[in-house]
């Protein structure tokens, strides 16, 4: 498929089947990810994927646990698509998906954000090129900011050098994928 139509295609998904996404699939994705433009050419974001729906469930309610409602600068996310800002009663911030990827920074780098944001972004094009619904979730600091999450982090050699910056989640849309929102006016300009 040509990149853009990729681009027009990707959705951010926030209702998942219970069904696991193949591994090979999810390699593919984490290798898309590895290759998205990084600060310096450091290639200092590291991924953890996540195959395990219960271990996605538990870190998806950490991941809202403190979510502070107080702080939106918006507000209604979607109708077909219900975002925990439009819906109080979620509780779990990866909406079911049964796949989730952690994407690390390394902590007091400048571009540590963007280079998460950009491997995130990678990420979600090659899942909808592979037919995967996804999303990018933010509050990574949050999630793990907690004894549940540090334990994690340990369990799974996470240096304290690093921190979680942003979540790819990944699944299979459940209900009708949703369809295209115009664009709005007035978002560019070119000078010449």
């Amino acid at each position: 498929m040509d990149i853009l139509d990729v681009m027009k295609k990707r959705r951010s998904i926030r209702k998942y089947q219970d069904k696991q996404i193949d591994r090979e699939d999810l390699e593919k994705i984490i290798e898309a990810g590895l290759y998205a433009p990084n600060a310096g050419g450091g290639q200092r974001a590291k991924i953890v994927a996540v195959h395990n729906k219960e271990l996605a469930e538990k870190i998806g309610r950490l991941n809202l646990a403190r979510f502070d409602r107080s702080k939106l600068a918006g507000g209604h996310v979607s109708s077909e698509q219900p975002s925990n800002i439009d819906d109080p009663t979620i509780k779990n911030g990866f909406y079911g998906a049964p796949a989730v990827c952690v994407i690390f920074g390394t902590k007091n780098f400048l571009y540590s954000i963007p280079d998460a944001f950009c491997c995130a972004e990678n990420m979600v094009l090659a899942a909808a090129d592979l037919g995967i619904a996804s999303c990018i979730v933010a509050r990574g600091e949050e999630t793990f900011d907690n004894e549940a999450g540090r334990a994690l982090l340990k369990e799974w050699g996470i240096s304290d050098t690093d921190v979680a910056r942003c979540f790819v989640i990944l699944g299979y849309c459940d209900g009708d994928y949703p369809p295209m929102k115009p664009r709005k006016d007035n978002r560019f300009m070119i000078i010449d």
